[in-house]
């Protein structure tokens, strides 16, 4: 049997986690009446459930299982998404979807690379899905907003705010993508070099 890495705990709760999201928020979409906030889930609910499966393929291949667990707080989160007489602001509140943005310093993220033993495999997936998961909250953050700003009778809308909003950070999500992959290949060079020393 294939060592077990010292971060194959972290990826199993990032699986777990992720597709959990991908239910609750395909759930809320479902029912919202606002297509803006219903575009926005739709897009992260995919997100969500592709970093599930990401993950989970990820352990496979380093020949291990998913370990499922429980998580009490998963059916309440399901019951306000489902909800059909809170509003999208409400659940923005309830679920604290904005909770982890950071706009300058450090975050939750930060410490997944901690770990120096994570294999470049590894490292471009997490890489790439803390990416989307910053790019996420900044979503939110933005769709919170609006909704906020619609409750206390502002003029914005949501589709021509948002709509250029989710190109300039899409775009900015593409060029670091880009970058991990960039630093990858930077990294892994190397070692091809050396292994063909050794031959």
């Amino acid at each position: 049997m294939a060592e077990k890495p010292s971060y194959l705990g972290l990826l199993n709760a990032v699986s777990l986690a992720e597709s959990r999201a991908h239910c609750y928020l395909s759930a809320w979409a479902d029912v919202t009446k606002n297509d803006d906030v219903r575009a926005v889930l739709r897009t992260v609910a995919a997100r969500e459930g592709e970093h599930g499966m990401a993950f989970a393929k990820r352990i496979d291949e380093l020949g291990f299982t998913l370990q499922d667990a429980d998580d009490p707080g998963f059916e309440g989160r399901m019951a306000i998404a489902a909800s059909k007489t809170l509003s999208d602001l409400e659940k923005m509140e309830e679920l604290k979807l904005c909770e982890y943005l950071v706009d300058d310093g450090p975050d939750i993220f930060d410490k997944f690379f901690a770990d120096h033993s994570i294999d470049i495999q590894t490292g471009a997936l997490l890489g790439r899905y803390i990416c989307e998961e910053r790019d996420t909250l900044r979503m939110f953050k933005c769709c919170y907003d609006l909704l906020k700003a619609s409750a206390n009778g502002g003029a914005a809308t949501a589709g021509s705010v948002s709509s250029a909003e989710l190109r300039s950070l899409e775009a900015k999500v593409d060029a670091l993508c880009q970058t991990v992959e960039q630093l990858c290949e930077v990294v892994q060079t190397p070692v091809l070099a050396g292994n063909s020393k050794k031959k």
